[in-house]
């Protein structure tokens, strides 16, 4: 930018989007002071290096403006851990179960995690049949994303939902509930 620039001779290109065509360096600072622009090298590695007269100023925040509402578009995907054990109890595992079907109506991953503790870890079918159950308990609103996998003392799988079920993203990015569900039920909860 402006007096970093220490090549003899630049292309220019002017706020308009109009080429000077290849200028010598001191010759277009000048041009872009006599403007109350700046000079700024866009592109280093052409044959001669190509400078745009702009303010800097400007397209700075201009830049910053487009990341932050590029930032806001994004979508970002949570993942929540629900973790369990080989003695975990039928009851335990439908509370579990409850936790993870919350998760999954908002739209949300979930990797369910089994550690083994101890001498447990001889028995790793003994985990798989845990996460199986916990699949049965769920099957209706997820998928299995990545099926159960041991690494160390720790057997987990990544649930996702169903497409179409449960609450559904917004082009913003937020989750939006089904305005029809909701009207059902409360055209259900007056009838009764």
């Amino acid at each position: 930018m402006n007096n970093r620039i220490r090549v003899p001779q630049v292309r220019v290109i002017d706020e308009n989007d109009k080429q000077l065509g290849v200028l010598e360096t001191h010759i277009a600072l000048n041009i872009a002071r006599d403007r109350g622009l700046d000079l700024v090298e866009v592109s280093p590695s052409a044959n001669p290096p190509v400078c745009r007269i702009i303010d800097y100023g400007k397209f700075k925040y201009e830049q910053r403006k487009k990341e932050a509402i590029a930032k806001k578009k994004q979508i970002r995907i949570v993942v929540k851990e629900v973790k369990v054990g080989i003695a975990t109890q039928d009851h335990d595992l439908s509370f579990k179960a409850d936790h993870i079907r919350k998760f999954l109506s908002k739209g949300e991953r979930v990797k369910v995690s089994l550690w083994f503790k101890g001498r447990e870890i001889a028995h790793p079918e003994l985990g798989r049949v845990i996460l199986n159950k916990v699949i049965a308990k769920i099957k209706d609103i997820g998928q299995i994303e990545r099926p159960p996998s041991l690494m160390g003392k720790v057997m987990s799988m990544f649930i996702i939902p169903i497409p179409g079920v449960g609450k559904k993203r917004g082009s913003d990015g937020k989750q939006k509930v089904e305005k029809a569900k909701d009207q059902n039920e409360q055209s259900n909860s007056k009838a009764v």
